[in-house]
């Protein structure tokens, strides 16, 4: 992240940054770029079912060997795909019906050729063997890579982080977003002495003879490949169940060993109230045939799948910071990391956006999960206080939808912007319940679903009845939010419109026609005038701070 404005907004710039997700601007787009985001026939050709990724980690010397098998479906005719691995990364062969295959690579993108055509539907696999030395983190998470560290006891801690920068930074996959493994086994071989931690349920732990053991972890349900994981240590463990709305859901903690005896009181005081207010909102836990999953990491966080990365030092709010200074304290009133990443669950993991450009479908509803959980036990008025108090650190200088197809993200407004935008759209349903079933029947038609911005407007425009066309482009493809131009006249009248940059825009607002009250008023790009209260004066007109909009006297 980069700091724009100093004190409360620098914390709350640290909220953006906690989410653990690459920001990072591109420069310009080039052939990579596009092999990487784009869907080509060699990427469409082809619909991922199952993998085994079957890896031994090297810690002395920092290198991975080892394969991953891909199951398939053709989805047409066709001899040559396209699968990723970073280019720093060899891969030693590619074997299909038991025999080498050819290949050839193009920055990260390796292209397969069969020996015969795959026919369309037909269910083939081929196996991918490859090693070398990952990419390591400089700065992660919000550099990608392999995270090599030592706890206080100078054990090995270990672990990846690589959304955005890319799951094919350390094994071979299709790295895309747009297609998900229906399930997934995870093989990690490790020294002998370590605990090692993926997604989904632990299988066996196979002895393997040469100073390794090897985890095998297997995945129930969709899985994007960037939550694919791994945390290496040495590690507590203890269980924990809770009672959701599909029955037991199973509750794994993984601490350093080290860190136990203040981890435990930690996590218990947030974990089953934010299961709880979570389920409450949006709808039952999408993972509990994989269980959840707290996972100390060395890293700040990230929405690992059914094994969520955690590294905020068991403090409330972000990494103990002092939230005094703020407009509104809130933030001390939850540990943010445990709080955001599992939202990602709901928002991230099971409704996945197809193109990164979309990223905001992931932060936006996710940062204001936030906000869901404060309402849910300190009131609706502590989640307002919480949401609008982040305006202060939103930019407005670019969209935050990114570029399609070249695997780009959009402005970093997408968290607090996008979590505003959400906030006002709760204002203008003004009701509550309603909001809510618009949340859970959001999970509910997405559910384990990869999916695009127009399919998410579409959902709310008809669930809520609401004109958001010109709303959506404005908050979503510009980078201004609406501004609310008045001028009370001599007659006595409010006359007011709006401002954007999208034509036609009429989205209704509440403001103060009288003291002590809000009214709605239905502007458009042309002047409109309403009675108003001889009292209200230029001074003392304002908006319902619940709706994300900036106001101008004329």
């Amino acid at each position: 992240m980069r700091a724009h404005i100093f004190s409360f907004l620098i914390i709350v710039l640290c909220w953006l940054s906690a989410d653990a997700q690459l920001m990072a601007e591109k420069s310009s787009s080039n052939r990579a770029d596009s092999l990487r985001g784009h869907l080509t026939e060699y990427r469409t050709c082809y619909d991922l079912n199952y993998y085994h990724l079957d890896v031994k980690i090297n810690i002395e010397d920092r290198s991975i060997s080892g394969s991953n098998e891909f199951r398939f479906t053709a989805t047409k005719t066709f001899k040559v795909l396209q699968f990723d691995l970073f280019s720093n990364l060899k891969v030693e062969k590619v074997v299909y019906q038991g025999a080498d295959v050819p290949f050839k690579r193009e920055f990260n993108a390796v292209f397969l050729t069969f020996p015969n055509e795959i026919k369309i539907a037909e269910h083939k696999s081929f196996t991918v063997f490859y090693s070398g030395k990952p990419v390591v983190a400089k700065n992660p998470p919000w550099d990608g890579g392999f995270i090599f560290k030592r706890d206080k006891s100078d054990n090995p801690w270990i672990s990846v982080a690589c959304q955005g920068f890319g799951a094919s930074s350390w094994w071979p996959t299709k790295d895309h977003q747009s297609d998900e493994v229906d399930s997934m086994l995870i093989s990690i071989s490790i020294p002998k002495g370590l605990d090692e931690i993926s997604n989904g349920q632990l299988r066996s732990v196979i002895d393997q003879k040469d100073g390794y053991n090897q985890f095998n972890w297997f995945v129930s349900n969709p899985i994007n490949n960037y939550n694919v994981t791994f945390y290496i240590g040495k590690y507590a463990h203890w269980k924990d169940s809770y009672a959701g709305e599909k029955g037991p859901l199973s509750i794994d903690y993984w601490s350093l060993d080290e860190d136990s005896t203040k981890a435990r009181p930690h996590w218990d005081a947030d974990v089953k109230r934010m299961l709880k207010s979570f389920e409450h909102w949006f709808g039952p836990y999408p993972f509990y045939e994989d269980g959840y999953k707290l996972v100390q990491a060395p890293h700040l966080g990230m929405e690992h799948q059914s094994a969520v990365a955690y590294g905020n030092g068991f403090k409330q709010g972000y990494l103990g910071r002092d939230y005094s200074k703020s407009a509104a304290n809130w933030g001390l009133k939850f540990d943010y990391l445990t709080v955001h990443e599992s939202g990602h669950e709901w928002f991230g993991n099971s409704i996945t956006s197809k193109d990164i450009a979309d990223m905001w479908i992931h932060e936006a509803f996710t940062s204001y999960s936030e906000t869901i959980f404060l309402d849910s036990y300190y009131g609706d008025q502590a989640g307002s206080e919480y949401v609008i108090s982040s305006r202060k650190i939103i930019r407005n200088d670019s969209p935050i939808i990114g570029t399609y197809g070249l695997n780009t993200e959009g402005s970093s407004d997408m968290y607090y912007k996008g979590a505003n935008m959400i906030h006002t759209i709760r204002a203008l349903i003004n009701n509550d319940e309603k909001f809510r079933l618009m949340l859970r029947g959001m999970n509910k038609k997405f559910y384990h679903q990869t999916v695009t911005t127009a399919e998410i407007e579409q959902y709310i425009r008809r669930f809520t009845g609401l004109k958001l066309t010109g709303f959506f482009d404005q908050y979503l493809r510009k980078a201004a939010i609406p501004v609310l131009e008045f001028k009370i006249e001599a007659s006595g009248k409010l006359a007011y419109r709006w401002k954007t940059d999208v034509a036609k825009f009429d989205m209704p607002v509440s403001v103060t026609l009288k003291p002590g009250s809000y009214q709605l008023i239905y502007p458009g790009n042309k002047w409109k005038t309403s009675a108003i209260d001889p009292a209200i004066k230029k001074e003392t007109f304002s908006i319902d701070p619940n709706f994300y909009v900036n106001i101008k006297s004329n």
